[in-house]
């Protein structure tokens, strides 16, 4: 189905909970946090998709995209382990998980154009205006997160400082 092999269904099931993980983090705290038991989750999920992607990956840029991620993915979730960084370890935190969500979502919309509907998928051209339009859309959402994001962090710092 979908022409996705048993190795690419581990890869999708098992990197799917990051998704909804990611929203309702984002909706309840304005960021990914990974003291929380959703952040574990997120964790575990993020892990899973960004390993087996090597796996079952034919593009090259799905290598580069899963190597940035794992990548991403440990400094936000070591860099509050370094007390020397201060409050900069919050904002490589946030900054280093909310890029994981997009480098998540990046490839999981490109998929979904280009296999559903199953045999006749919305998008054949990795050209076409919709996925193109949908990309450009995501890195809309991920400029505007972030600055909201840091802005947050700002105004935090300032009213714990003051």
């Amino acid at each position: 189905m979908f022409g996705i092999s048993p190795l690419g269904w581990v890869h999708t099931i098992g990197s799917l909970p990051a998704i909804p993980v990611a929203v309702y983090m984002f909706a309840r705290y304005g960021r990914i946090v990974p003291g929380s038991v959703a952040g574990a989750v997120y964790f575990v999920s993020m892990l899973v998709g960004a390993t087996t992607v090597f796996l079952v990956a034919h593009a090259p840029v799905s290598y580069v995209i899963g190597g940035l991620t794992l990548v991403l993915l440990f400094v936000g979730y070591g860099v509050g382990r370094f007390s020397v960084l201060g409050r900069a370890a919050e904002y490589l935190e946030t900054i280093s998980l909310s890029l994981t969500a997009f480098l998540l979502m990046l490839p999981t919309v490109t998929e979904i154009l280009r296999r559903v509907p199953d045999g006749h998928p919305l998008v054949t051209d990795l050209a076409s205006p919709l996925l193109l339009g949908s990309q450009a859309s995501l890195l809309v959402m991920l400029i505007v997160g972030l600055t909201a994001q840091i802005i947050h962090l700002r105004r935090q710092g300032r009213m714990a400082a003051g």
